[in-house]
């Protein structure tokens, strides 16, 4: 089936626009609601919803540069990879309509039927033009979506609704109907191809998969992610694993992305100068990003910082800052006594600060060079937006909760699952 088309385009920079959930009645299968002899799978409530969902995560900062869980769409289900993103709203996949500029082969691609596609007339395409109108010839014509990306790239493709395989940590296996992009054409993907199959948007929006659990009244709109620096960790959806003793500091309500409070910077412990930092947390990222201004004087901090210590400066493919020793680096732990701590300490919260510790901005690369992994977001195409990214998440339980529009973090072990 070509479901191919051009329509209206919807310019988004760092974050998809909102797509409404398609409404399904009678979505639960009947595999999530009859028992078996071995163990019920009725959902069981908790606190008025059913459960929370866990997910392993492959992945890493440095050589993958993403980090991805497995989901299950269609029947018979087939899995897919997807990048987590909490930086974007519309979940996507690659998928054979056919495909133009994918980066799978054939079957690995989804595979869309005539009957899942969103017309335009819906609520749902609505909410993906946002704020501006559908321009649709029909009312029955097909919901098409383009995203264009700050580093010229692009994805074109229709939106769908198909059924989601998702089990409950309780146990429970549900099949229900989420709404997500088919993506059929990839221009300009920049010097990496995609690594997965599509992307996971987990933004605070109505369009993220989370949102539509919660329209569900299955789990609560909050989520949680421990990425470790050895590669791997866990994603959940709701609530079951918010650690108790969590500092929380709120998030812009009126922002599609976790946006800070004001922040200040201290490096090594002293003030900076600079002030009223606003960051987007950013799953998507794999680096950290600050505005021109911001960047330049951090990185002279940090240079400064180096003065007189047994490094050089290097060329290395793998990042624009990189310095080497007197011998290759075998991990960050080898070079991070010689950098300093830089922290960011947000206002109107009470104390709240991240603590970004040599490690959670350093890489070592394959050629045993340490390079920075703080980027100018300014020349990278974000303006002034600042983001942290996953370098600097790392080994931290990092929780968003949309109930109650905050963010919290705490050390955590994330080489194994809960």
């Amino acid at each position: 089936m070509d479901v191919k088309k051009s329509k209206a385009t919807v310019a988004l920079m760092m974050m998809f626009m909102m797509l409404f959930l398609v409404n399904f009645p009678g979505c639960f299968s009947a595999a999530s609601q009859q028992p078996n002899n071995k163990k019920s799978t009725h959902l069981k409530p908790h606190n008025g919803f059913h459960s929370s969902f866990l997910f392993p995560v492959t992945g890493n900062v440095y050589p993958l540069g993403y980090y991805s869980i497995s989901l299950s769409i269609g029947n018979p289900p087939k899995v897919f990879e997807f990048d987590i993103d909490t930086g974007s709203d519309l979940t996507w996949v690659q998928c054979d309509a056919p495909c133009t500029g994918c980066t799978k082969p054939i079957d690995h691609l989804y595979k869309p039927q005539k009957h899942i596609l969103v017309s335009c007339e819906h609520p749902s395409c609505g909410v993906v033009h946002f704020p501006e109108s559908p321009h649709c010839e029909k009312p029955d014509d097909q919901c098409d979506f383009e995203i264009d990306y700050v580093d010229h790239g692009s994805v074109l493709g229709v939106v769908v609704a198909d059924v989601f395989s998702l089990r409950f940590m309780n146990g429970s296996l549900i099949h229900l109907p989420l709404t997500f992009g088919c993506a059929y054409d990839l221009k300009n993907p920049g010097p990496y191809d995609p690594p997965a199959a599509g992307v996971l948007g987990l933004s605070n929006g109505k369009a993220s998969i989370l949102s539509q659990l919660r329209s569900f009244d299955l789990t609560r709109n909050v989520l949680g992610h421990c990425l470790s620096g050895k590669g791997g960790g866990f994603l959940f959806l709701g609530d079951d694993l918010v650690p108790s003793g969590m500092s929380w500091m709120p998030v812009s309500a009126n922002s599609k992305h976790y946006l800070s409070s004001p922040a200040e910077v201290f490096f090594d412990g002293k003030p900076t100068g600079i002030k009223d930092l606003k960051v987007v947390f950013d799953s998507g990222s794999s680096y950290t990003y600050f505005g021109f201004q911001v960047y330049e004087g951090v990185l002279t901090l940090v240079r400064k910082g180096l003065t007189k210590k047994p490094l050089d400066t290097v060329q290395d493919k793998a990042l624009p800052i990189c310095w080497k020793g007197t011998k290759p680096f075998k991990s960050v732990h080898d070079v991070k006594n010689y950098f300093s701590t830089l922290t960011l300490k947000f206002k109107d919260t009470q104390n709240i600060q991240l603590e970004l510790q040599p490690e959670a901005y350093l890489i070592v690369t394959e050629d045993g060079n340490a390079c920075f992994g703080i980027l100018n977001g300014t020349e990278a195409g974000l303006g002034d937006l600042n983001v942290i990214g996953d370098i600097s998440l790392i080994g931290k339980m990092v929780v968003y909760d949309n109930e109650k529009q905050r963010i919290g973090w705490i050390s955590a072990d994330c080489n194994r699952l809960p």
